[in-house]
């Protein structure tokens, strides 16, 4: 199982204003996963959610870049790609993937990257946070923007004074 090793992360997310993205195909998995979330924000004490839904994986990059654009201090991602008989699967993963990472790297803004990619739909829903699932993606993914959005807290002094002439 690949949650093995991952982190303790406990932060606190007050006065933060997240934007969650979720995609709306694999309804049971998403609503799995927007739950986890949504649990994680509020442990986090995060109370300014907003919460978007595209139409699929794909769309994902653009709503967290537009996420990003509307003031967000965090983006959480969430998505579902169950791999297929096409190479649909690799290019979809591929574009969010690389999409979620821009728009993080670009703006410096977090993105917490809640999409699964699984060769089926027992992966997803082990992966879902729903009663019997092993894994809860959708906590980690908003726990790790989150955190990472406090963990850089120290350095935003620094990068404002180099604006400054």
């Amino acid at each position: 199982m690949s949650g093995a090793g991952a982190p303790t992360l406990s932060v606190d997310g007050s006065g933060l204003k997240v934007v969650v993205v979720a995609a709306s195909w694999h309804t049971v998995v998403m609503d799995g996963l927007l739950d986890g979330t949504r649990r994680a924000l509020a442990d986090a004490h995060v109370t300014d959610v907003t919460e978007i839904r595209v139409p699929g994986t794909f769309e994902l990059p653009v709503a967290a870049r537009a996420a990003v654009d509307a003031g967000a201090d965090a983006v959480v991602a969430l998505g579902v790609v169950i791999r297929g008989g096409t190479p649909h699967f690799e290019y979809v993963c591929s574009a969010a993937t690389t999409g979620l990472t821009d728009v993080a790297t670009a703006s410096g803004v977090p993105v917490g990257f809640g999409v699964l990619t699984c060769d089926d739909d027992a992966q997803a829903l082990d992966r879902a946070g729903l009663p019997g699932s092993h894994e809860d993606k959708g906590y980690e993914a908003a726990q790790a923007a989150v955190a990472t959005v406090v963990a850089l807290r120290p350095l935003r002094p620094l990068r404002e004074g180099a604006r400054r002439p």
